[in-house]
């Protein structure tokens, strides 16, 4: 048989000369350049046992659980939330009435914040990136008929994570749940915030201690529940490349680790409830290496590195959402055959959580018909492909598995650079985040604009534009939480609250764990503005530098 480098000299080159190559980028999203073909000569180095192994063993490249959808199918959980509780209420009983088998929760961005609703920052933002959450009352109705012991609830929350939580514990107490029985996922990483979203309230060192004391707190009191989520997806959005998302999220994770460790927590207690959230984007290949390559370097970390004894600990959990950036405005229904490209890619990837995002996304908030849709694009592919039938299909492809060692590499060259300069913290203070998400974005932009990147219907293949129904939040909303918010503060008890949050403003000076006083500060209805505001009075608000 020819090797490889026989074959693309006396068969591919001259067949190139005849039909020349198209004049195309090859390159994927990450700017690496595959080639035309992959044979069993790109793998000399690599061992089947070592880097593939079977499902549900060691270093997990091939899924976390042996059987994977053919024992139970990935939790389709689709993001939702808008306007005020009642109606992000109707849209969650209307997703499990559709077929939905966990809620995924949207909050806007007062909350995300950390501002009341009826604060002056919040006027003309309440309910409109997602649900308005400003005390417990909010919680309440937001789960109604919701039983949190049969449903997992994610909720996309960050620097007011620990309140938020105690609030979603506080209302499943008060309806008399176990919390040894309620599952779901707080986010609750803040380092991404630093590194791409911008949503943080205090400076890095407290903002890392609070999500420290989940850490801490989480797996005694609400052991079923993921503390974290640590969340690639934003670092995506904000312009990375497929492999810095892969690093930069694992450096994250690996961060977080240590702080645990530097508190002296068992690795093996909290490791196993740690979670992740990926973006899957349009390069089909390059994002089903990137899930199986995550898979592999958390595993290979956490035994060889950190220590950790138990396999569970050694399991990298995966949350994937299809790429809203990559979904334009123009022509929105091509974002329908996106997402379901991107859906596959995450499936074929092994992830255990999918949110497939609506075509109108990039308009305004989904439809409920939007919504619907991308609901119907996960279970077409789970039921009618044949997809979900065989774990890991494609382990054994020669391109597959060079890819996935390319990007396992490439990934730990950016991991081992980070803790060179002293680690994420430290590369946050020195703008290495910044700088290298803004060039990758550049880079792509300018590919975009000068067709070397064919985006169809918006630098090439377009047409008029297409007028598609959007989702509008009545302003009424905002009187509706200020009312509520109003009526909070007469109904409790001033007493108690002054209490709560005399505890709460005690944990930080003191350094405790703040989780308990968070939850009194839930049962007693505190605000969550309240909350935020006595910890600043500690912890300080945080200014990011300037990079230049």
């Amino acid at each position: 048989m020819k090797t490889k480098n026989e074959w693309m000299s006396s068969v591919y080159g001259p067949a190139t000369q005849k039909f020349p190559e198209r004049k195309y980028n090859f390159t994927n999203l990450s700017d690496m350049d595959p080639e035309p073909i992959y044979t069993a000569d790109d793998l000399k180095d690599w061992d089947a046992e070592r880097d593939l192994g079977y499902p549900g063993e060691f270093p997990y490249t091939r899924g976390v659980q042996p059987s994977v959808y053919r024992g139970k199918l990935w939790t389709m959980r689709m993001f939702a939330g808008f306007g005020s509780a009642e109606q992000t209420n109707e849209r969650f009983h209307a997703l499990l009435r559709a077929g939905q088998t966990g809620l995924s929760t949207a909050f806007d961005l007062p909350t995300l914040m950390g501002y009341d609703s009826d604060h002056h920052f919040s006027r003309g933002e309440v309910g409109k990136c997602g649900v308005a959450v400003s005390s417990l009352a909010d919680m309440e109705i937001l789960f109604q008929g919701i039983d949190p012991e049969t449903v997992t609830t994610s909720m996309t929350i960050n620097s007011p994570a620990n309140a938020i939580w105690a609030m979603y514990i506080a209302n499943a107490q008060k309806q008399g749940k176990d919390l040894n029985k309620i599952g779901g996922t707080i986010q609750n990483d803040i380092l991404k915030e630093f590194i791409a979203q911008k949503e943080f309230i205090y400076p890095p060192a407290p903002s890392v201690k609070l999500v420290i004391d989940t850490f801490e707190w989480g797996p005694k009191v609400v052991p079923k529940w993921n503390f974290i989520s640590v969340s690639g997806y934003h670092i995506r959005e904000a312009g990375a490349t497929g492999v810095q998302e892969l690093a930069f999220t694992l450096a994250d994770g690996f961060h977080y680790v240590e702080k645990a460790l530097e508190r002296g927590l068992d690795i093996d207690e909290f490791a196993p409830r740690i979670s992740f959230f990926w973006d899957i984007h349009n390069d089909f290949f390059e994002e089903i290496a990137k899930l199986r390559a995550a898979r592999r370097i958390w595993a290979r970390q956490m035994r060889d590195r950190y220590g950790a004894k138990n396999p569970k600990s050694w399991m990298l959990r995966t949350h994937s959402q299809t790429a809203g950036v990559s979904l334009p405005a123009q022509q929105p229904l091509n974002n329908i055959a996106r997402v379901a490209i991107q859906a596959l890619a995450a499936v074929l990837g092994g992830t255990q959580s999918l949110h497939t995002d609506a075509f109108d996304e990039a308009l305004a908030l989904p439809t409920e018909e939007a919504a619907t849709i991308a609901l119907r694009t996960q279970q077409i592919i789970a039921y009618e492909t044949g997809v979900a039938g065989v774990v890991d299909p494609l382990a054994g492809s020669y391109y597959v598995e060079k890819l996935t060692d390319d990007i396992e590499s490439a990934a730990m060259g950016y991991i081992e650079q980070i803790r060179m300069m002293g680690g994420v913290e430290e590369g946050i203070d020195n703008g290495f985040f910044q700088l290298e998400m803004a060039e990758a974005a550049y880079r792509y932009q300018r590919e975009v604009e000068t067709k070397d990147r064919i985006i169809v219907g918006v630098n090439d293949f377009v047409q008029d534009a297409v007028e598609v129904p959007i989702q509008l939040i009545d302003p009424e909303v905002e009187r509706v939480q200020e009312a509520r918010l109003a009526q909070v503060r007469r109904e409790r008890d001033p007493a108690r609250v002054d209490k709560a949050l005399a505890e709460l403003r005690d944990t930080a000076v003191t350094g405790a764990n703040s989780m308990p006083a968070f939850l009194e500060c839930a049962h007693a209805y505190v605000t969550l503005g309240e909350q935020m505001d006595v910890l600043k009075t500690v912890y300080g608000e945080y200014v990011e530098p300037a990079v230049v």
